[in-house]
Order: C-alpha cells, then structure tokens, then sequence
C-alpha cells in the first residue's frame, strides 16, 4: 500500500528509523493470524504523516511469543508516538454461549505487552500496553475504539458537493472519523519523564496476543499531541492576484490552506455585511463574498500549524493568544452561551420566527441544535435553515427557524441580529452586545398590517422534503399559516408517501395545535411531459400512482396510465383542491383541464430560490390567456421548496375565509375555490370592484356600465412603487405609490364582458423592480357579449393539440384501453373550447 498522509507534516516532529522487523508481505512466518495477514496488504508503509505526525514505516515489529528489541538513534524528546495495532483476540463464549468474564471483542483493559524503554545512562522505564486503551486491533467492529490512542488517520471534512453518489448518506454528516478500512493502526502518545536523557532502545516484551509496531515519532509540543482544541475560527487574506477554490487534494482537504497537527473544517469566502448600517439595511439581504478573505473554521493542537500555498507557515499559538499572523487573524471564539428569545411586543410571548446571527468577522452564528455548515443542494440535510445563496452575484445570507427560544454560544463584542416572522410583522435588524455577563437576549418584533384580523390567512400552496413537524416550524416562522407539504414520486425516490394518511392536518386543536398554523400532506402528481398537478387537502386513499409517463418524474418504463384531468376529478371528488404548479410549465395537457373546468388554482408565483425577481410576466401572459377565454381561475403562490436553499413561503397566498369564521384548512381551500386570494412577495392588498371581492361574478345589462374600483395596500418588507388595474390581460390604470402605505379608487367604464385585477410592482433599493403582488380578477359579464379572445382561444387550443400529439406518438402506451379513454379526455376538451368559438362566430383553422 501507499504511504499514508492525511495532511502535511508538522516540523515538530521527526520519526524514528527502526532497524531490523519483517516485511509486512512475510507476517504468515510470524504466527499472526490469517485474517492479520490478508489484511496486511492494506496498511500503510513508507514515509507517511499521521495526525500531522511523520513516521518511517518499512518493516513491522511483531511480538509475540518472544521479546523483541529495537536499536534506537540517541534521541531526547519529550513525547514519542508510537504507530501500532495488534491482532485479533478473539472472545470465548462458555457454557450455552455466555462469555465469562466479559471484556469485549477488543479484550478491555488487557495487558497486551510491555514496552521497555532504554535510555542512554542505563535505566530503564516499563510501560504496560492495555488493550483498547493504549493500542487496538488491526481490525474492528463499530464502537470498539481506543480510550487513549486514536486510529491512524485523523478526522476529516467531508462535503456532500464532492461526496460520490454511493457516499451521500455519510457525507451528509460532513466529517468523518477516517477510522474504517481492512487495516488499522492506532496512535499512542507517551510523555517521557526523561526528556533531557537520551532514548537508545525499546524492549517489545509480549504478554497476552500480538502486538506489532510499525514506526515510532518525537517531538516537543506543550500538551498531548494527539487532543486538539476546541473549534476556532480566523480570517485568512489571500496572496496577492489569488482567488479562492474549492479544489480538494486526493484525501478531500482543501489545497489552499491545511492544518498540520489538526483540521480545517470549513474555508470559505468572508461575507461583509455591512455592520455599521446594521439596523436600516433589509431583511433577508444578502452580504457581499470577500474576494480576498477567507472565513476558516479549524480544530487544532495548539502547536499546530497552518501550512498556505505560498508555502508558508502560520502558528495555532499566535492565533490562540488572540493576535494574528501573518496571513490570519483569530475570530473571537463563540464561547458565551446564551439564551436568545424572540417575542412578540403586543404580548411578550415569544414566537416562532426566522434568525440570524452573526459576529464581527462576519461569521454566521448558528444555534447549539442548527447547522453552522448550511447545505442548499436538493434533497440534502433537510434541517429547518435557510441557506440564502446568490452564486451569481457573490452573495450569501444564513438564517435558521426558531420556536421562539433558543440556546447559541456567542463571541464577546458585538453581535448583529436579523428577526422577522412573514409580511405582516416588521422585521427587525438589532446590534446586541455580548459581555461575559450576558445570559439572555430578548428581541421584540411587532405586528403593524392587521390583515390576519380582517380575516386573510397565508398558504404556501407547494413545499416538498420537509417532515409535517418541521414544515410547522417553519410556516409558524415565517407566517404561514398554511403549508401544503406534497409528497410525490421522483423516478423511484418516494419522498413524504408516509407522511400522508388522508385525514390528519398537523397544528388543527384535533390534533392538538393551537389552530393557527397547520400543515396538511397532499401530492403532486407529476408526467415528465404532460405536466404536474397538485392535489391538496383530499382526503382518503392516496391518488396514486402518484407519477406517470417515465422519466425523469416517473420510473424508467411506466407508461401514460392516467391524466391530469383525471387525476383533479378524483382528488375533487375526494374534498380536495385542485392546483397547476409552477404554472405554466411544462405547458400541455393542462390547458384540456382549466377547458374541463377541473382546475381551482395556478401557482402565478414559484420563487424558485428568488426572492427578488418576484411574479414572471410569463406566468402572467399564460394565466391572462384563460381568464381572456372566460376560464376563473384563482391566483395562487407556492415556492416548490426543495432544498434549505428555498424559503418556505417567499411567496404565498392570501386567502380571505372571513374575519369571524374559525381557520380550518377547508376553509382556506373554500376561499382559493372562491378566488377570493392574492398572491404576494410582500406587499399586501385588498381589492373590490362595486364592493364586490376578487373571485367575484359580476353581471351588467347590455351595454355595459361603470364600475367602482377600491383598493388598499401596505407592505413592511418590499418597498412599492406603483399600483395597476388590470382589464382583461392590458394596464388600463397605473398609480406611483409610497413604500409602505397607499390606497385609492378608480372608475371604471366597461362595455363587454371582461375582469379585472390589481398588480403591485415594487424592488428593494438595490433591485430592479419586480411584480410583488398580484390580485385574482372580478369577472365582469357584460349581458349580450361573450368573454371569450379568438387569439388566446386558439393558442390554448394549439396546447391541447400538443398534448394529443404526444399521446398519439412518442408516448409510452399503457394500452389501448387506457389509451382510447384519456385521449377522449383530450378530444373533448378541444371540442369543447373549439365549439365555443364557432358559436361565438370566431372560425379559425384547424
């Protein structure tokens, strides 16, 4: 085998050259074991660096029936470090299989040998050589370590983003003990009593089994070679013209910066938030990535070293006296633990919110049970966080959800608190200063939009991975009091099918919430080509199958067993709420559904890890083309959050279910059927048209009539900057606005039959403008005219056309009785919308 090197090597040490032994490829002349032999192969020989220690590795020393001793080059040192194992001892099991006494595989406690130690004036030391204290065997079971050795390769990071597939379950852990492998050696340091008298010889005496000695180390460091510290952090600054990269070595540590008798943990770029306008920059605002700083987080020894790529060194110990060298500066340790509640100012209880916390260095400081490491990637480490990354833009932001309490160890000085709960509580940026004192921190954060109390609860139409419990916490945080937690099927991965039992809503008082926030599992029925369709709050069996049509939403080989349109009228007639996702792609078969009338709600909003690029004008184009066509649909918001890296609820809906009715989730689901709804990025509205709500049917005599447009709206996050009346897909109204309050009235003339809805454009200071919010429509029937555009008519059309074209050809056909069945489904829709439009007298071809 190769040399082992798990790091570089620290200069503080130097190995021994021990004479004589036996190549590791003859140990069968030995008597090892046959298990010990074919092991062998496997351990490491030549120059090699354990735990940043440098041992010459040629033959083993075996003892075991016979003492053997070793020649030794005059050495003083005050610690040496011995490089061993020892051979299996195995456990005999008396009468009926009962082991008496019982020690364990590994033989706990017992005297394996004696080291003699020879030094030059002739005295000698004995050192008695414990089983699973001092050495272990060459191979393991799990939980059989050693409680004063270590295994010979030191812990290591380990980062999911560069984990191999097979290994992504154990890289979510991020770090490894490096223990495991068909060979172990085990480490053991010995504090010499003698340092100044010279060393001259070991003695290897066997007592019990077989011990074998591969190389010995020394050195002088302050404290036990192999214990390091506890986690620190330092801000490297980059060499000149260098830049960051995340480039590994063959062990998987970083190449820009390592640690020689310890471990780099984390290097990445510094964020500089800007402190000194802590509290009047935003919420969830991003920091700048330095370009030529590194935030480090290590453990160490603390004569360790870190070793840089301009190849040189810079001492722990400087670092440890809380000065800096060189290249790095030492971080205050967070070392202060303290109690952080959040409450609310009305009531002084505290409440679920989002949090973020981080020092002077701009180091995030996650609570003692929340990830200091935040993974945004798919389906990864689904902790309740938020991994706010912005790669394009050289931005990240880190926050965690909280009930309301928490415990976080702090660094003394000052710390930067960032707390908010939703669009309707303001959210706060505080400077907290943390002394040794320093128990308790309490933040308050205040209600100030009384939508809630009019009677509009928030939904989050679309969420993915999280458990109910979690998917709780994190609505109750962010101020959703609805999420709609979807399970599905993604090729053969069934991800939250055992959450979903047809009848429980999470946080209702039956299920022993307060009632307030809730979460209820549905699914997302999903064909690669066809589309996605969200079934929510049915109840009863699960509609399965769930996924359809292959790849990559179904398994390789299913074929189109069943439709969109099918799959709405089941969860219909189950109770449930039918919604498009991420509307309106993947743009087919969903246009046959909204004709069928089958579909409640579309997604206008999915935020798609985006908090700033707010409602798509595509999204919008599309929904215009059926309200054109006189198909109400309501306006929905859901994030699809699928990673830590999309915030739950960065979009929602607004449903209006009355200020004096109870919130249940039927409730909620009435409302969305009513279209009573808006769906925001932030600022909130309240619409009426003649005093008549969003979702409302209105009917005027031939001719026409004016109408009465009001409206109201307020925001505590988004800044707002204009208001627009939407008249059947075109601006017919458009008003500037201040930031955070406005309301108006428009009159509005309306001769044919059309709808109406209010759009909210808005951007923070440093973002383009975006659409916020957007209103479902009032639908204006004008008596004698038809709502219904012949240019939108036939593009909805040409959709179904897709649809069918695709069934008929390239799709996998579960047979033709199914077959013949959904392509009726589709026939029909397109005869139906079709048929309209001849009445109508819009001919067209076809």
């Amino acid at each position: 085998m190769p040399p082992l090197i798990d790091g570089p090597a620290s200069f503080r040490f130097s190995p021994l050259i021990l004479s004589g032994g036996v190549p590791l490829t003859e140990l069968a002349a030995t008597g090892v074991s046959p298990e010990m032999v074919a092991a062998a192969q496997y351990a490491p020989v030549g120059s090699c660096v354990s735990w940043g220690i440098p041992f010459e590795v040629g033959a083993a020393h075996v003892a075991s029936a016979q003492p053997v001793t070793l020649a030794v080059a005059p050495t003083t040192a005050r610690w040496l470090i011995f490089l061993h194992t020892s051979d299996i001892r195995p456990v005999e099991p008396g009468p009926g299989g009962i082991i008496s006494p019982m020690r364990g595989r590994g033989q706990l406690a017992e005297h394996a040998a004696d080291y003699v130690i020879g030094y030059a004036d002739g005295e000698e030391i004995r050192l008695p050589i414990r089983r699973r204290h001092h050495v272990g065997m060459f191979t393991r079971g799990w939980g059989e370590n050693c409680f004063e050795a270590v295994s010979h390769h030191k812990p290591q990071p380990d980062r999911p983003e560069n984990a191999p597939i097979a290994h992504w379950g154990d890289s979510q852990k991020r770090a490894t003990a490096a223990d495991a492998g068909p060979w172990m050696n085990w480490l053991w340091a010995w504090e010499n009593p003698r340092p100044d008298v010279p060393i001259v010889s070991l003695r290897i005496e066997p007592v019990a089994g077989i011990v074998v000695l591969s190389g010995i180390a020394a050195g002088d460091v302050s404290e036990l070679p192999l214990r390091w510290q506890p986690r620190r952090k330092a801000v490297a600054t980059l060499p000149d013209g260098e830049s960051f990269h995340p480039d590994l070595d063959a062990d998987g540590l970083l190449t820009q910066i390592q640690l020689d008798m310890g471990q780099v943990i984390s290097a990445t770029p510094r964020t500089l938030y800007p402190d000194a306008d802590w509290p009047m920059t935003y919420n969830n605002c991003p920091a700048d990535l330095s370009a030529t700083e590194l935030l480090v987080e290590y453990t160490a020894h603390p004569d360790a070293a870190f070793h840089l790529t301009d190849g040189s060194t810079v001492s722990v110990r400087d670092l440890n006296d809380d000065g800096a060298a060189g290249a790095l500066r030492v971080v205050a340790p967070a070392a202060q633990r303290v109690r952080l509640r959040a409450v609310e100012r009305a009531t002084g209880r505290p409440v679920p919110v989002k949090l973020h916390l981080h020092g002077e260095a701009g180091e995030y400081l996650a609570p003692v049970d929340r990830h200091r490491i935040l993974n945004p990637r798919w389906f990864e480490d689904y902790s309740v966080d938020f991994a706010h990354r912005r790669p394009a833009e050289g931005r990240a932001h880190d926050s965690t959800y909280i009930n309301g309490e928490t415990t976080v160890d702090l660094p003394l000085g000052k710390v930067y608190v960032e707390v908010s709960k939703g669009f309707e509580m303001r959210p706060v940026r505080v400077v907290c200063p943390v002394g040794p004192d320093t128990e308790e921190i309490t933040v308050e954060i205040e209600k100030v939009l009384p939508w809630r109390e009019r009677g509009w609860v928030t939904g989050d139409t679309h969420v993915h991975f999280l458990s109910p419990m979690s998917a709780l916490l994190e609505g109750a945080a962010e101020g959703v009091n609805l999420v709609n937690l979807l399970a599905s099927q993604w090729g053969e991965l069934m991800t939250n099918v055992g959450d979903f039992d047809g009848k429980t809503t999470w946080g209702s008082r039956e299920a022993g919430g307060d009632g307030e926030y809730l979460v209820r599992v549905g699914t997302e029925n999903r064909q690669h080509v066809l589309g996605h369709i969200s079934l929510l709050g049915y109840s009863g069996p699960i509609i399965a199958p769930m996924t359809t049509g292959g790849p990559d939403e179904s398994a390789l080989g299913d074929p189109i067993e069943i439709l969109l349109t099918e799959w709405a009228r089941q969860c219909k007639q189950q109770g449930g709420l039918v919604v498009l996702p991420h509307f309106p792609n993947p743009r087919a078969e969903h246009a046959a559904s909204i004709v069928h009338e089958v579909i409640d709600a579309v997604e206008l909003g999915t935020s798609w890890m985006d908090l700033y690029s707010g409602i798509d004008p595509y999204s919008l184009s599309d929904w215009y083309r059926y309200l054109n066509c006189g198909y109400l649909v309501a306006a929905v918001g859901g994030t699809d959050k699928m990673s830590a890296a999309m915030p739950l609820g960065a979009v929602r809906t607004y449903a209006q279910i009355g200020a004096d009715q109870p919130f249940t989730h039927d409730a909620w689901m009435d409302a969305v059927r009513r279209a009573e709804t808006f769906v925001s990025y932030g600022p909130l509205l309240e619409f009426a048209v003649d005093g008549r709500p969003p979702g409302s049917r209105i009917t005027l005599p031939p001719g026409g009539g004016a109408l009465d447009v009001t409206w109201q709206v307020a925001s505590v996050t988004v800044p707002m900057s204009r208001v627009e009346l939407i008249v059947n897909g075109e601006i017919r109204e458009s008003r500037s606005v201040s930031p955070w309050e406005a309301a108006g009235s428009w009159r509005v003339p309306m001769t044919q039959s059309g709808w109406l809805a209010l759009l909210v454009r808005g951007h923070y200071e440093d973002r383009p403008e975006i659409i916020a919010a957007h209103s479902s429509p009032v639908m204006v029937k004008v008596e004698g005219t038809e709502l219904l555009a012949a240019a939108d008519a036939v593009t909805i059309l040409e959709q179904i056309e897709g649809a069918l074209a695709y069934l008929d050809t390239v799709g996998t056909r579960a047979g033709a009785r199914a077959y013949k069945r959904m392509r009726l489904e589709l026939v029909s829709a397109h005869r139906a919308l079709h048929n309209r439009m001849h009445q109508a007298g819009h001919y067209h071809e076809h």
